[in-house]
């Protein structure tokens, strides 16, 4: 098995810097507070909960503490609830709200205030989006999907300024965009979606291409992990969506050659690294325990892994590849095996050497399709039975069917 792991999984800058922050501010001793869980990742929160970090929801319970520091997420906040946290005399803010984030903020304040209207591509219930929102002093719309672009209606004059959440789905981007721009609106689109999502995203997609199976590991409520999940699944069917190891099923990627990983932007690095060890640590007990015994004469099952004109290979489930030659196919020495056979298909096939001096197993197709037809033709002689057969070629001395 090949692990292959996307450069770019696991914690963005942006959360990364969030997180160091709060280790620094109980390094240094303080009471430490974040609006909000500082990441979507359930490990992560609970580890910070474990030294003594508590979340705050809502400005009336930071109202209540004293000399405390208060740690703004990555995600960002409202202007309203920025602006209160930050008059507040028993608390010292700590604003670790993602740059690009902040240049959302920044854009949507100054092109709401001109007196466009703003478009936020995202999902409305997400931190992000709240936060973005509540940066504009004037009207926004949130659109999520094509569906709500295709029914969004206001007046065609009105000019429009979009932006999207930094971690929306840049092809989903692009194909809204179109559409508000097919239906004849005047709109002025800033690509808000963070570098590192769009890398992310791009490694995902060709990572799952290119693999037999994914893992993508993040928090459930992570909304970067969804969307990697979802372009994997895409491109990969046999994507599994883990949080951490404990989630591993290792019987379930045993009979895989390569499995790709990544990451949502909120997932540690550690997790990352014990998933990936844990899987090159388990590999060779799993060969052992997924790997059967044959023996020369066996019938056994396989799946076409390769074909070319004069040989296919089958994966039988055993620690070496099958092999069947043309001739171990066919009596047509000039068939080629690719028109008859591609790869996904499976076969019944006669085992004739387990080892054929090379590591590989030597099967043959037409030993047991001759062996089985010989079987019919005892079994039809025995119950004086007819058999109906098409002449394929006429010999001198008779016909062949």
């Amino acid at each position: 098995m090949v692990v292959k792991v996307a450069a770019n999984a696991g914690f963005c800058f942006g959360v990364s810097r969030a997180v160091k922050s709060v280790y620094r501010e109980l390094d240094a001793g303080n009471k430490v507070y974040t609006f909000g869980p500082i990441t979507h990742n359930e490990t992560v929160v609970e580890e910070l909960k474990k030294r003594g970090v508590n979340i705050i929801s809502d400005v009336g319970e930071a109202s209540k503490l004293e000399n405390a520091v208060v740690i703004i997420r990555s995600h960002g906040v409202s202007k309203e609830i920025f602006d209160s946290l930050s008059a507040m005399p028993g608390i010292r803010v700590l604003d670790s709200t993602c740059e690009f984030v902040k240049k959302i903020h920044r854009i949507v304040e100054k092109e709401s205030a001109s007196g466009k209207h703003i478009i936020i591509l995202g999902d409305r219930d997400h931190p992000e989006i709240r936060g973005i929102c509540g940066w504009c002093p004037g009207p926004y719309t949130v659109i999520d999907d094509e569906e709500k672009a295709r029914n969004f209606s206001i007046c065609i004059s009105t000019r429009i300024t979009l932006v999207a959440q930094t971690t929306f789905n840049h092809k989903k981007f692009e194909q809204i965009v179109d559409i508000l721009v097919g239906m004849g609106y005047n709109v002025n689109v800033v690509d808000t979606i963070c570098n590192a999502t769009e890398v992310r995203q791009r490694e995902t997609l060709s990572l799952a291409r290119c693999s037999d199976a994914m893992l993508v590991i993040g928090d459930r409520n992570s909304s970067n992990t969804r969307k990697l999940y979802e372009i994997s699944v895409g491109e990969c069917n046999n994507t599994y969506y883990i949080q951490t190891l404990a989630d591993m099923d290792f019987k379930k990627l045993k009979s895989f050659r390569c499995v790709g990983i990544t990451a949502g932007a909120s997932t540690p690095k550690t997790i990352i690294k014990e998933v990936q060890e844990a899987m090159e640590e388990n590999f060779e007990q799993m060969l052992e325990d997924s790997f059967r015994t044959i023996h020369n004469g066996e019938v056994v099952d396989g799946t076409v892994i390769s074909v070319k004109d004069d040989q296919i290979i089958l994966n039988i489930g055993y620690k070496a590849d099958g092999i069947i030659t043309r001739s171990d196919y066919t009596n047509d020495p000039s068939l080629d095996l690719t028109t008859v056979v591609k790869e996904g298909d499976t076969m019944q096939v006669k085992v004739i050497k387990v080892n054929d001096g090379e590591g590989q197993v030597q099967l043959s197709y037409r030993k047991l399709a001759a062996e089985r037809g010989s079987k019919v033709l005892q079994d039809a002689f025995d119950n004086k039975t007819v058999l109906k057969a098409k002449v394929v070629q006429i010999l001198g001395g008779g016909i062949c069917t």
